[in-house]
Order: structure tokens, then sequence, then C-alpha cells
């Protein structure tokens, strides 16, 4: 894909040429890296941009619409953490597409941590931090201090719910990506404990099956 195609992709989807020059830099080098790395199964750029780029990119309005109180200066940025992050998504590209919030990128495996942390000083992210531990001991150490988590392939539904309550706020929020119909894990979930506020359905350019975002609140 040309660097205008590329462009274009990231115009549609609102971003400034700023953000655009900052996605596209990510990119590149998540494509670099995983040449020697191994980051993502993905090495294909447009397939690339779709899956990661656009589908990171496409939760943001929903992230938006439960998170955004900007406006109300008396309260502090939201802190988000992405559980295993891996390559930054979909950490990197909200961090880039909202500046006011802290992103707290947790991926336990030292060169996914490594290459994090390359992007986040290459782009000057005073956003992000990088956390080089498994999930359950960043629990231990920032216990109730997230207002949401997001994961993106992260592991089974019920799993992801019982790694995230820790980390979170009271009324904290879970953003689930998922790519096919979650029926079945959603069933699995204790509704003791968690309640599911909304099931997004996205859809991505040149890609028959839809994604789902699902959007959890603790009790």
């Amino acid at each position: 894909m040309t660097v205008l195609s590329l462009e274009r992709s990231l115009t549609d989807q609102g971003l400034s040429s700023e953000q655009i020059k900052a996605m596209d830099y990510f990119l590149n080098e998540l494509l670099r890296w995983n040449r020697v790395h191994n980051l993502t199964a993905i090495e294909d750029t447009d397939a690339a941009i779709n899956l990661h780029l656009i589908d990171s990119i496409i939760i943001f309005p929903i992230l938006m619409r439960y998170l955004d109180k900007t406006l109300d200066l008396e309260v502090a940025p939201r802190r988000i953490a992405d559980m295993g992050s891996g390559g930054g998504l979909p950490g990197i590209p909200l961090a880039i597409l909202q500046t006011q919030w802290s992103f707290h990128l947790v991926e336990a495996s030292k060169k996914k941590a490594a290459f994090l942390q390359h992007v986040r000083g290459a782009l000057h992210m005073a956003n992000v931090s990088v956390m080089a531990k498994r999930v359950e001991d960043v629990a231990q150490e920032m216990a109730g201090e997230f207002d949401a988590v997001t994961a993106r392939a992260f592991t089974r539904l019920r799993r992801l719910l019982e790694l995230a309550r820790p980390l979170l706020k009271p009324s904290g929020l879970v953003f689930a990506m998922k790519s096919q119909r979650s029926d079945e894990e959603i069933a699995e979930v204790s509704k003791d404990e968690w309640r599911l506020l909304e099931e997004c359905v996205t859809a991505l350019p040149g890609q028959k099956l839809d994604r789902r975002l699902l959007i959890f609140q603790t009790k």
C-alpha cells in the first residue's frame, strides 16, 4: 500500500495529519520489528492497516462515549490499562487519538515491551507508560487505579474479566475486542459481578466477518 492510500484510509477515519504521521510510523516500525521479533502474525501492509490500525481506531468513538469527561476540569485524566498489549494494540493507536488519557501498556514479553518502549520514545508519548510485567503483578501494585481496561485477542472472556477486576476502580469498565460472535463466552460471565452494557458490532474494510466490542462494568 502506498503512503497516499494509507493517508486516505486514515483520513477517512477522521484523523488529523499529525495523527496520521504517528500511525504511519507506528505501523512501519511494527512491521519492521516483526521481521526479527515476531510481534504479529500479520505481515502484509494492507492487512495490517485494516486488522491493526483501523480495528483499533473504530472503537475510539465508543470509548469516548463512555469515558470522555474532558470538559470537567475537576476530573483527573482517565487511566486505562491495555492488558496483554502485544505490539501495542489497541493501546498505541488509542493513545495517539486521545493524548489527554493516560495509557498503561501491560505486556509480559520482554521483546514486545521493548518495542512498545521504542515507539513510546520515538513518538514522545508522554501519556503512555510500558509495564513489562504480568497482569497479575500489575494488579497487586496498582489495585483499583484504573477507570477502564482494554484487551484485544488476549484470553477467553471470563478469564479476561477475572484479571481485569482487581485493576479497576468501582464501576470500572472493560472494553473487550472479539473477532466473532461471543454468546458462549458471555454466558460464562458471572452476572453477580459484571453487567454487560453493550455489544457493539464493527466492520472492517474487506473483511466478511463482523468484529465485536463487548463493554462490561463491574457491579
